[in-house]
């Protein structure tokens, strides 16, 4: 199979965890993507989507799907049941690496108002310690010199993401060199540096479920 196959696959699978009628968050990425074409193509009605970036949204709103933000959903009492968004990394414990696309910060808001987070991957994405894929940092402009010097005491190599602008107006500082052994404990360390938004690491909100596509088929991993 091919990539892309594969993130069709691991996009289908999350289908059935889609409850019609209620509301659903969305993430970004190429097999979000997937998974929304998918939700469009199988006529699955729900209430309304809330998106972790502009692009998701666009795309939704693209297949006649109902867009909410975030303080609509809250202001109409209703819970976000589930949660459907790609990762960067999975480890065995399904903490994560996630802003490959520059969308970290709203995945992590519509992370944390959700009450399921079903994480679809490819086997690639699976490793046994976070670190491998460089983790992205979102920075407020000003604080750039300031987060980089911070990250580099901390044993990692950062380096900006040139030409890119994140949907809150801010930078992208990608983390290389990292071995992640503790990623909770090193997800609240990082958030607090000074001059950053969050961080890619998803372990204080990790998944409760991931759905893994490989050659032999999907399989479902629980926290």
């Amino acid at each position: 199979m091919t990539a892309d196959e594969l993130k069709i696959a691991v996009a289908r699978a999350a289908l059935p965890h889609v409850i019609p009628g209620d509301l659903l968050g969305v993430g970004t990425g190429s097999t979000a993507n997937h998974f929304i074409d998918l939700l469009a193509a199988e006529k699955i009605e729900i209430a309304g989507a809330i998106a972790s970036s502009e692009a998701s949204a666009a795309r939704l709103r693209g297949h006649g799907i109902k867009v909410l933000t975030l303080d609509e959903a809250i202001a109409s009492g209703r819970r976000i049941p589930v949660y459907v968004n790609g990762a960067d990394e999975i480890d065995p414990g399904l903490n994560l690496i996630k802003g490959g696309g520059g969308a970290l910060t709203r995945e992590k808001i519509v992370a944390a108002a959700s009450d399921c987070f079903v994480c679809i991957a490819d086997s690639s994405k699976c490793v046994n310690m976070l670190g491998r894929f460089p983790l992205p940092i979102e920075v407020v402009p000003m604080a750039l010199g300031l987060v980089a010097r911070e990250l580099a005491k901390l044993g990692g190599v950062p380096k900006l993401r040139e030409g890119f602008v994140t949907d809150n107006g801010n930078l992208i500082l990608d983390v290389a060199g990292l071995k992640i052994a503790e990623p909770a404990l090193f997800e609240s360390e990082l958030d607090h540096l000074t001059g950053t938004v969050t961080n890619g690491l998803f372990a204080r909100r990790r998944a409760d479920l991931a759905l893994v596509s490989s050659a032999d088929g999907v399989r479902a991993l629980h926290a």
